[in-house]
């Protein structure tokens, strides 16, 4: 951790900090960032000295907790508040250098004479020129050995022994960030002032379910895209990584839960649920986190029924639907996104089936009959069991649909729809959450950043102010604070 070795006659320790002051200097006690420092020294060696490694490396933080959008309205804010500059570890008056005995002759009398000049000062706020080439130093630590990202994963680890619950529910999401260029190739060269970046478009497509007409709202960017893993019930970041606009969200996430899960067995292990949108839906995802790890996938599933779509049957307020069972006459039917359906072979009315839960044992789907299960009055009860093949009981029709023979991509082991889906799904919302913390707090809305590597540089910080904050919170017993960037930190971390 980054502690000022120098001291002062006065110091601004005997004053109560102010509550954004406080906020940094809980920043600044959790997170680990020795490593960075001590790299950063190694960089500099015996090197100019003016503004030393430690101080530098707290004012870049506090660019980032404090909310600056530039490092020039960070520079002008240390120049006026003395109790940041000592915080950070700077000296409150301009350091005198030291003195140079220069002698020259005299042009008259021919004789040496020492040159009377006194010794310039040296200001106690760096540089814009200084603090430019020490952003610039940071930026080249995380291209070469990935310094500043690696940040998040250590404090992954504080936070899976603070919190219990961190990591249950997992959620995904990509979030597209704009370059500082504006994409144009540069005039007589082959590309753009951000080589790293490219265009990204991201369509939102889907069938309105009142007219039954598709709609398609296309967004396009040039830059960059945040790749997020986010635990959902706290809103705290869990793992991160950053690509170029145009790779896809469904190659980056396997890779990254497979890191995170070989780099983290207690993740793995503690995780039940992780919620993705539609852009996430794949087969091979969904089966491998059951299979593999018994996480449920809760990944918004597409409609992708286009052969024969026309000559699906269609009722007011509800999906088209298929045969559960094409082989075979059966009044069992399923949406694309996996809802079961029963149809009444009496009055042709669609109910649908009450979910039973999932056999883990059997890696099948139990359902139920929804005059049964509901209490509602069925006329072709009886003619349904016999098509079935069973006999008529109180017990009405049960159905197990085994999930190895089903479409993985359509039927999960906690269905779409269903009450559980429903209540883990809507923490997905916590990552638009994050997304506009992002934004709007962090600065990633407007920026200057270019660059693949100043880019993961500036998020990694930010994500980790996230995560520095919250294990502050935690371990001052105040968990409600976690998240915050408007409320005092408790006093203890004062």
């Amino acid at each position: 951790m980054a502690t000022p070795e120098q001291s002062v006659l006065f110091s601004w320790d005997d004053v109560e900090l102010l509550p954004d002051l406080r906020r940094l200097k809980f920043v600044l006690d959790h997170l680990p960032d020795g490593e960075i420092i001590a790299a950063l020294e190694r960089r500099r060696g015996r090197g100019r000295n003016d503004f030393p490694v430690r101080p530098m490396w707290r004012a870049l933080l506090a660019g980032v907790v404090l909310q600056h959008p530039t490092a020039a309205a960070l520079l002008r804010e240390l120049g006026r508040n003395a109790q940041l500059l000592a915080l950070c570890g700077f000296e409150a008056l301009p350091r005198q250098s030291a003195a140079v005995v220069r002698v020259k002759r005299d042009r008259r009398s021919g004789r040496l004479v020492r040159d009377g000049r006194a010794p310039p000062q040296r200001p106690s706020v760096p540089t814009e020129w200084a603090f430019s080439r020490f952003m610039a130093s940071v930026v080249d630590l995380e291209r070469r050995d990935g310094l500043v990202s690696a940040l998040a994963p250590k404090l992954r680890r504080e936070l899976l022994k603070a919190l219990p619950d961190y990591g249950e529910c997992l959620g995904a999401d990509g979030k597209a960030i704009r370059s500082h260029s504006t994409g144009r190739t540069l005039k007589g060269k082959r590309r753009t002032s951000d080589p790293d970046a490219d265009r990204g478009v991201h369509a939102h497509r889907g069938v309105d379910r009142r007219t039954g007409k598709p709609w398609e709202r296309v967004a396009s960017w040039f830059g960059h895209k945040l790749h997020l893993v986010a635990d959902t019930k706290h809103e705290l970041p869990v793992a991160f990584s950053v690509e170029r606009a145009s790779v896809s969200e469904q190659k980056v996430l396997p890779r990254d839960l497979a890191a995170l899960f070989a780099e983290e067995p207690v993740l793995a292990d503690r995780c039940r649920f992780l919620s993705a949108d539609r852009g996430y839906d794949q087969e091979k995802l969904k089966a491998w986190l059951w299979d593999a790890h018994r996480i449920r996938p809760l990944l918004d599933t597409r409609e992708l029924w286009r052969e024969g779509w026309d000559a699906l049957p269609a009722q007011p307020g509800l999906p088209k639907l298929r045969p559960l069972h094409p082989d075979r006459v059966d009044n069992v039917l399923h949406s694309g996104r996996g809802e079961v359906f029963c149809r009444c072979p009496a009055t042709g009315e669609m109910r649908p089936m009450a979910f039973q839960g999932h056999d883990e044992r059997r890696a099948a789907l139990k359902c139920l009959c929804p005059a049964v299960a509901y209490g509602l009055q069925c006329a072709g009860r009886a003619q349904c069991c016999r098509d079935a093949g069973i006999p008529e009981s109180s017990c009405g029709r049960s159905l197990r649909i085994h999930l190895r023979k089903a479409n993985r991509r359509i039927l999960l082991p906690t269905p779409h729809g269903t009450t559980t889906w429903r209540r883990e799904y809507a923490r997905r919302s916590a990552l638009e959450r994050m997304n506009s913390r992002l934004d709007n707090d962090f600065g990633f809305e407007r920026h200057t950043i270019r660059g693949k590597a100043r880019m993961t540089a500036r998020a990694g910080l930010a994500l980790a102010v996230m995560m520095a904050l919250a294990l502050g919170s935690v371990r001052a017993n105040a968990p409600e604070r976690m998240r915050s960037l408007i409320r005092p930190p408790p006093a203890q971390a004062a």
